[in-house]
């Protein structure tokens, strides 16, 4: 089994699952290189501190995928001096508004009804199957960008687990990164100290009970099922990643080429 490049993770009070996706292995014996790709959930709980050590990494772009439901819950990202922030949402604005009301208020029977007997976890799938299959301009557009100008770039959503995890994983796909190590690097997100702190309304009581975390764990776990179901949607679809980078996202490759040595040692 191929052994990735440890790193050293910083210790940010207020955002929750950031990393450098550094070190990943290719098939052909290359490493994505360290310091150009990162990972985390919103930066709009980022502390000073936290602001600070950003601002060190020399972003040029940041990718929020977050959706306006998603902004007006947590807030806008902190501004970062001279980066570039652009706003993808990769879920429609209203896509799951009064779902994730529910989880905040604790309706059990409700929650019961949309996510119990495997639901959450279908739900969960087929979420990922449709990003993939109906977000190929954002996709597309990610890729032009790193392949332009965009780096280092960091990419995020809410919990940075499911758009930014795919938007991660299709930029790890078309720089040839093991698929094994691509899902390695994925379920990292279910460390403790990563995990997204859900708000939640009502009495503490209430709040986190244990059948409540039951039925919302499929929402907050990364699965490899749900990563895998996103690279089934690709072969099934068009057949194989380079046809889905060529035809599906637009990337030539000639841009392959130079994201490839733009984000590799």
């Amino acid at each position: 089994m191929t052994q990735q490049v440890p790193s050293t993770e910083p210790e940010l009070a207020g955002v929750r699952n950031f990393r450098d996706v550094g070190g990943l292995p290719t098939t052909d014996g290359r490493r994505v290189r360290h310091g150009v790709l990162f990972r985390s959930g919103h930066l709009a709980h980022a502390t000073e501190d936290d602001a600070a050590f950003l601002a060190s990494l020399g972003l040029h772009t940041i990718f929020d995928f977050r959706n306006a439901a998603d902004q007006k819950l947590e807030g806008p990202d902190v501004e970062l001096p001279g980066v570039r922030n652009v706003n993808l949402p990769l879920s429609d604005p209203a896509d799951g508004a009064e779902f994730w009301k529910m989880v905040r208020d604790g309706d059990l029977d409700q929650l019961r009804g949309i996510l119990s007997d495997g639901k959450g976890a279908a739900r969960m799938i087929a979420s990922y199957r449709s990003i993939v299959m109906e977000r190929t301009a954002e996709h597309s557009q990610v890729l032009r960008a790193l392949v332009e100008e965009s780096v280092p770039a960091l990419m995020h959503c809410a919990a940075g687990k499911d758009r930014a995890g795919i938007s991660i994983a299709v930029t790890l796909l078309a720089l040839g990164v093991e698929r094994e190590a691509i899902v390695a690097d994925y379920l990292e997100s279910n460390a403790k100290h990563r995990r997204y702190k859900v708000r939640r309304n009502g009495s503490a009581d209430t709040a986190y009970t244990p059948e409540i975390m039951e039925l919302l764990s499929p929402l907050f776990d990364a699965r490899a099922e749900y990563l895998h179901a996103a690279f089934e949607t690709i072969e099934e679809t068009w057949g194989g990643v380079d046809t889905y980078l060529e035809r599906g996202l637009g990337l030539t490759p000639a841009s392959r080429d130079a994201l490839r040595e733009r984000l590799l040692d």
